[in-house]
């Protein structure tokens, strides 16, 4: 008896397979993971994920695992996988026309989502290799209303604040402390704090002067290097 062959994965053509292809996504990453906002999960629809990604892993836009994403220069990203990123977003609470400040936004895809929920946004990149990478994405899906920034990811844009949602894609190692100041009252950061099985899903919430903190969920995401804890001896 002959060993099957495997399967191989082959990139989708067309724009109709692709379109059935993320809303089998939606179906069966999202959906049956408590992602359970009909606002986002539209969003998440209406924006084509495979434009976020490396023409050569167009055929895995659509897989649940995270894509890193590179520009030639030292910095790389990562797309967190699409339930990771569908449950932070909804944890963010997002309403129509606030401001939100998209962290380590990578390729955009993170922005293109929340603009399509109404959002006005800044994307915050660290090297112009990144906000290259994002405005080019964005171009390709007509997606217009951002405005993509380069700067040190761990200083934020102060001054532009105060926003209404930080939202930082990627871990950090500890309290991001000088983006919770550029919170609004009732402003939400959401972030995963923790590397590797000790990572959650955490959001902050501002109220006047005091910081509240709540853990949504467990995910797997790197930790940004300027978010990156750096711990000396200890005896």
């Amino acid at each position: 008896m002959q060993p099957k062959a495997e399967k191989s994965l082959k990139v989708p053509s067309g724009m109709a397979q692709l379109a059935d292809i993320r809303r089998n996504m939606i179906d069966t990453q999202l959906r049956t993971y408590d992602v359970t906002s009909k606002k986002l999960l539209d969003a998440i629809e209406s924006v084509d994920r495979e434009l976020f990604v490396p023409d050569a892993m167009r055929g895995l836009a659509y897989v649940d695992q995270p894509i890193v994403l590179t520009t030639g220069e030292k910095e790389t990203r990562t797309l967190l996988t699409p339930m990771v990123l569908a449950r932070m977003i909804q944890a963010a609470e997002i309403v129509e026309g606030e401001r939100i400040l998209d962290v380590a936004g990578g390729s955009g895809y993170s922005a293109a989502i929340m603009i399509a929920m109404g959002a006005k946004l800044t994307m915050l990149e660290s090297s112009n290799g990144l906000v290259g990478l994002a405005t080019a994405a964005l171009a390709k899906s007509d997606i217009t209303g951002l405005e993509v920034k380069s700067g040190a990811l761990n200083k934020g844009l102060p001054k532009d604040d105060p926003y209404d949602v930080i939202f930082i894609n990627g871990a950090v190692a500890s309290e991001p402390s000088l983006l919770l100041k550029q919170l609004n009252d009732g402003g939400r950061l959401v972030t995963v704090v923790g590397s590797g099985r000790s990572g959650r899903v955490t959001i902050y919430t501002r109220s006047g002067d005091t910081i509240g903190k709540r853990e949504v969920m467990d995910a797997a995401a790197p930790i940004l290097s300027e978010f990156n804890q750096k711990i000396g001896f200890q005896f």
